[in-house]
């Protein structure tokens, strides 16, 4: 199963993908909710119903307007892993972590599907990050690894995109990871049964204009999808749309000699082998004031980029 969260015309829907097509779930069964997220903290048997509303769902018009939210719009936790692969922390400079290194992304720097990238008016350092995303479908809290994966209601891909000169000001990462309009999030949550346990095994790949700058796979994550859950439970409560990113492989922008980050004008496509590829255009804010030398930040601290 395949779901998403459109705009149909302005319109907030629920989708189901069935092939080439988007099947309207929210117009069959306004109960379901108008978005994967709302699904997912309603009732235990989200799956079955959604699988209900699409026997009498009609597909969104040809004709409509489309645009895609965050495959969860506005997830109370998204936990990202830094780090979780050797060849990426090597070319970061840092040693390949022991223990988990985490941080956290606020929901409002998540964009959907074809929605531009922002680079923003303080920095021309925007950097692309290529990731597996965990949906949480069943809360909890110290959660055994052995049944880890039975919270997960599905995954997704995500483009961690970055601000780097901001994230290595300091030893915390967070205001790097943050801005706005930077994380793209979907196209669809994809349903545990179409991939391999835990997501293992799936190719990552990250392409700008047609050159290949990232090319990984699930396999060489340090930490996997289980035991990162039931990492995180031991401090906190997990809930229904929580979501977890997995950490990027090696190639980012920022570790390449020359330098190279994304511009206004390119468009960066992300893909996770069977679960789906995210397309975005990358864009100026508009309150960017353009320079003839890019914005940049004087610092000491050279820590490397997760």
């Amino acid at each position: 199963m395949r779901l998403s969260s459109l705009l149909v015309d302005g319109r907030p829907v629920l989708a189901l993908r069935q092939g080439d097509r988007l099947l309207d779930l929210s117009a069959t069964d306004p109960t379901l909710g108008t978005d994967v997220g709302a699904l997912l903290t309603g009732p235990p048997d989200w799956q079955a119903r959604a699988a209900a509303a699409a026997q009498q769902a009609q597909p969104v018009p040809a004709g409509a307007a489309v645009r895609y939210r965050p495959v969860v719009p506005r997830p109370g936790k998204v936990l990202c892993i830094g780090l979780n692969d050797v060849d990426h922390a090597a070319e970061a400079g840092l040693p390949v972590p022991t223990f988990p290194v985490v941080f956290s992304r606020v929901a409002s720097s998540l964009i959907g599907h074809g929605e531009p990238m922002v680079r923003p008016t303080e920095s021309s350092q925007l950097d692309y990050e290529v990731e597996l995303a965990v949906i949480i479908g069943v809360g909890g809290r110290r959660i055994d690894p052995d049944r880890a994966l039975d919270h997960v209601a599905g995954y997704a891909a995500f483009n961690d995109g970055s601000i780097r000169d901001w994230q290595v000001r300091t030893h915390q990462w967070f205001l790097g990871k943050n801005f706005h309009g930077t994380g793209a999030l979907g196209p669809d949550l994809v349903t545990p049964d179409e991939v391999p346990p835990g997501a293992k095994g799936l190719r990552l790949t990250t392409t700008v204009g047609g050159e290949t700058l990232q090319d990984g796979n699930t396999a060489a994550m340090v930490f996997d999808v289980a035991d990162t859950i039931a990492l995180l439970s031991q401090a906190m409560q997990l809930e229904p749309g929580d979501v977890i990113a997995m950490g990027t492989p090696s190639g980012i922008g920022f570790a390449r000699d020359p330098q190279r980050f994304l511009k206004p004008g390119e468009r960066v496509t992300v893909t996770v082998e069977g679960v789906g590829t995210l397309h975005n255009p990358v864009r100026d804010d508009p309150a960017r004031v353009e320079a003839s030398t890019p914005t940049t930040h004087t610092h000491t601290h050279t820590r490397g980029a997760p």
